[in-house]
């Protein structure tokens, strides 16, 4: 199960040096000048998971294998995007393939490398971005909803159902404001992703500060704090230069070098864990002698989705789940010892798989 973050701002606000980091390749060319990502790099980055290093222990597992997510860098937008400017149309379409948006923006002065619009200003960048992205879903939606609103009058089942969707999103369009803030209700919800808006995908500021604000921030992300709260979205404060050089060191230099900046943890695992949380994902594992590894799931999935996230013959033949929570395997010394105290619940295809459940699927083949 593939999820895809796309990384997206303009030109020189760091986003290859953050790519980098993640994927710790140099697949992203990171160059002092506008369009240096002609191609969207993709790279699959490990989600930091430490219960599934303990669940490892216990179970005396020989292999470990982490959740995993994908990052896409995307080409440097400039304004006028939406109208084929610099490389608009290209970089609109990567849009649309991604699951969610990481709005990364400069928060940091620096008079070598620079600015498309000759100045820094993060709020100025997030409003630039945003502001092609709307003008770009309302051309679509403008153009779609003249042959659906012949086809519904015709009676056309499918086109009554979306054309009420259309014309919410185009008010909020018109007003500025982009399509995530609409509400819909569960019977719209598959119609309405299937609009595949730009601007209905879940967003997250990531604030690129210079390396002497990594610890606390600066003015500018506090600024990017304000704007992320009213937009009601996560924002992660991040170096990304330190963050590469960290991708080049080991596990124990990096434990150095980061308590010499006042940092508990890379930056990274945050803003992964945060892409995490905005795709709404949660995880569950299976453990034994032979490996420990984490699956991802949509919160929310029951007991045969999970399974089917396994291996497809798993959700079809799905019988029950043997079910042991995280607390309670690590409290009794692995599965073994949960089984003796009780802990192991036996759930069927009404269950809603819980965040760090530990299970085992029995299905018919």
């Amino acid at each position: 199960m593939g999820f895809k973050c796309g990384i997206v701002g303009l030109p020189n606000v760091g986003k290859s040096t953050l790519f980098n980091a993640l994927t710790k390749t140099a697949a992203a060319q990171a160059a002092n000048y506008p369009f240096c990502t002609i191609e969207p790099n993709v790279g699959d980055v490990a989600v930091p998971e430490p219960r599934l290093l303990r669940l490892a222990e216990f179970a005396k597992s020989s292999e470990i294998v982490p959740a995993r997510m994908q990052f896409v860098d995307i080409a440097g937008l400039v304004r006028g995007a939406s109208k084929g400017e610099g490389l608009g149309n290209q970089f609109l379409a990567n849009i649309r393939e991604v699951d969610a948006v990481l709005y990364v923006l400069r928060c940091f002065d620096d008079g070598d490398i620079t600015h498309v619009e000759g100045r820094v200003d993060p709020i100025a960048d997030f409003e630039t971005v945003e502001t092609e992205l709307m003008i770009a879903d309302l051309e679509s939606l403008e153009k779609r909803r003249t042959n659906l609103a012949k086809k519904a009058t015709g009676g056309d089942k499918e086109a009554k159902t979306v054309l009420p969707l259309i014309d919410l999103a185009l008010d909020l369009l018109q007003e500025g404001q982009p399509a995530r803030r609409a509400q819909i209700g569960k019977d719209d919800a598959k119609a309405w992703r299937g609009l595949q808006l730009l601007t209905q995908k879940p967003v997250l500021f990531v604030a690129n500060v210079d390396e002497g604000s990594a610890a606390s921030g600066n003015d500018y992300s506090r600024a990017v704090e304000a704007r992320a709260a009213e937009e009601n979205a996560g924002v992660v404060a991040i170096a990304a230069k330190i963050e590469e050089e960290l991708a080049q060191l080991d596990e124990d230099e990096q434990v150095e070098y980061l308590a010499t900046l006042g940092l508990e943890e890379p930056g990274l695992n945050r803003l992964i864990r945060e892409g995490f949380k905005l795709l709404g994902l949660q995880t569950f594992f299976t453990a034994g002698p032979k490996e420990a590894r984490a699956w991802t799931i949509r919160a929310g999935a029951t007991a045969p989705q999970a399974a089917g996230v396994i291996h497809t013959d798993f959700e079809r033949g799905f019988i029950r789940a043997e079910t042991i929570s995280y607390d309670d395997y690590l409290a009794c010394n692995g599965e073994t010892g949960a089984k003796e105290a009780g802990k192991m619940r036996l759930e069927g295809k009404e269950y809603l798989v819980r965040d760090g459940d530990v299970m085992m699927f029995r299905f018919n083949a």
